[in-house]
């Protein structure tokens, strides 16, 4: 049987090429089979199947088939897997649930989120994969580019710099009659300062249901994600994998759902997104000051990623990478409901690959709260403030030591805190704690620590009682310690709880059981070991302080 195909070669225009059917590999996948068919006509004889032609629609007789969705990795002629249209349509037939992600621990890495890209073995080795899906960015950054490839190619999206995404397609919705089967779309991640964008091809267009691309484009299920008519302004034809250079026009419309064999949307619809502003400040020798600002797209999974990149991006742009340098970075992420900002507020300090480091202070905290599954949370605007210093600040805490080896209750006992730096630096710091009257016997300790231990014996706490309200969650979050103090912790060995977010130190004996019983085994960890009894903390100036010390007394009668 042969056919015809329509896609963009160029510009705006639909074309056709020809399509000659050579048979049906069956059950591919669970329940899904693919036309296999040899495409010909305009460029394809030079460029083979193009990254952008996902979703390309096949006619034979006038009637749609499917779309061209798969193609063989080196393949010297264009051979093609078409996805049956009724594969296609089936996916707002059911349309899959939103995914929910466990927070952490997280990575910071896209491909730990998400399936590894579909694909399917070939005599002789060769696989039958999806169509790259050609990513552009704009604005973006050589070295962030690089930094993220690994992990976009493992999903199947080919990562491009100034090869498109550049477009700005405004605020407002274009006309959507100006689509048609075989038109070019972007799914619109990130626009503005830097723009993110994924291209490929409408299949076909049923009472403003718009269906395209023949594949998945992430396989999040039930989303929200904007998309622009695009422009092809030309082809790259490569040795590699040949593409089209496009650039966005005009919104159209909203895709609702990413399934594994197409992404389906609705026309005349726009997706809510995210502003988002990003400052950088330089305290070197030259002073300056740059501002980014963005749209985003309102994802669980998608965004904290998007964030992830810009912030990078922003730093790399203007800052250096290796040497001796600290960043700060302070800002809030605002949600849609009453839920109070989710603050952010730390500091690093190194030698290199900082900007990665900074970039994970950012994303971390909202993909813990976007993934928690709590709806409530979600975004509604994001505003960072990074500062960037030409040297190393950075403290270790070096010794503790106390006044008094014993004590009595009512009695008072100073805590010396010595914190040691680069070039012979030292910090002193002195804290004083007056044990209660009716303090239990017993040894009591001191704990001066950096932040990352303190909060983790709190996340350790928190996760045999996880938050049961998004104001929990948020509240929790912004309870986790800043890295620019030192923190003073007085404890004994003995359980503590949990209740109602907040630590609940030396209950009574009949509510300690009751709270053992319900919080001691979550995820195979115990009850915390020990029970705060108090908590200092200690101003190291604009510094990031690291380690940990531990000193006890022994209360006495």
């Amino acid at each position: 049987m042969k056919g015809i195909g329509k896609t963009v070669f160029s510009g705006s225009r639909i074309d056709e090429f020809q399509v000659e059917i050579l048979g049906i590999l069956e059950n591919v996948g669970p329940r899904q089979s693919l036309i296999l068919a040899k495409l010909s006509g305009g460029p394809l004889a030079q460029t083979g199947i193009l990254q952008g032609m996902s979703g390309s629609p096949v006619y034979i007789d006038g009637k749609l088939i499917g779309a061209v969705a798969l193609g063989f990795e080196y393949s010297k002629e264009p051979i093609a897997g078409i996805r049956p249209i009724e594969e296609m349509l089936q996916v707002t037939r059911a349309p899959a649930p939103a995914r929910r992600i466990a927070a952490l621990p997280w990575d910071g890495k896209l491909d730990s989120l998400l399936p590894p890209a579909e694909n399917v073995l070939a005599p002789g080795g060769a696989r039958l994969v999806n169509i790259a899906t050609p990513v552009s960015f704009g604005g973006f950054t050589r070295a962030t580019i690089e930094h993220f490839a690994p992990q976009l190619r493992s999903l199947g999206l080919e990562p491009l710099q100034g090869a498109g995404g550049g477009g700005n397609p405004g605020t407002t919705l274009g006309d959507p009659a100006a689509l048609q089967p075989g038109s070019m779309i972007t799914v619109q991640l990130l626009s503005g300062d830097m723009s993110v964008g994924a291209d490929g091809t409408v299949t076909c267009i049923d009472n403003g249901q718009v269906y395209a691309f023949g594949h998945r484009f992430l396989s999040i299920g039930t989303t929200d994600l904007p998309f622009a008519r695009a422009e092809v302004l030309t082809l790259l034809p490569t040795y590699n994998s040949s593409f089209k250079i496009s650039t966005a026009r005009e919104w159209v419309g909203t895709i609702t759902q990413d399934s594994s064999t197409a992404i389906a949307g609705q026309l005349g619809r726009m997706a809510a997104m995210v502003p988002v502003s990003i400052r950088v400040r330089s305290h070197g020798a030259v002073q300056r000051s740059d501002t980014y600002q963005m749209r985003m797209v309102n994802d669980r999974v998608l965004s904290p990623f998007l964030l992830q990149m810009a912030v990078f991006s922003a730093i790399d742009a203007t800052e250096r990478s290796i040497g001796d340098s600290s960043f700060s970075i302070t800002g809030e992420l605002e949600f849609e409901t009453g839920a109070a900002p989710l603050k952010i507020e730390n500091m690093y300090a190194g030698d290199f690959n900082l900007p990665a480091q900074v970039s994970m202070a950012a994303a971390v905290p909202l993909a813990y709260a976007m993934q928690s599954g709590f709806d409530s949370l979600r975004l509604k605007r994001v505003a960072l403030d990074i500062a960037s210093f030409p040297e190393k600040r950075r403290l270790q805490i070096d010794q503790v030591w106390t006044s008094k080896r014993e004590v009595r209750p009512g009695e008072s006992v100073e805590i010396t805190v010595v914190l040691t730096g680069e070039n012979a630096a030292e910090v002193t710091r002195k804290v004083t704690y007056q044990v209660p009257v009716g303090a239990p016997t017993g040894p009591l300790y001191f704990s001066a620590a950096d932040a990352n231990t303190i909060n983790l014996t709190d996340y350790r706490q928190m996760m045999s009682a996880p938050p049961k309200t998004a104001a929990q969650l948020v509240s929790f979050l912004n309870r986790l310690r800043r890295n620019t103090k030192a923190y003073l912790r007085v404890w004994r060995a003995e359980p503590s709880y949990d209740v109602g977010g907040e630590p609940l130190p030396g209950p009574p004996p009949s509510l300690a059981l009751i709270l053992a019983r319900s919080q001691s085994s979550l995820a195979g960890l115990p009850a915390p070991a020990h029970s705060r009894v108090a908590e200092f903390e200690i101003d190291a100036g604009d510094v990031v302080v690291s380690g940990s010390k531990t000193i006890q007394v022994e209360v006495k009668e």
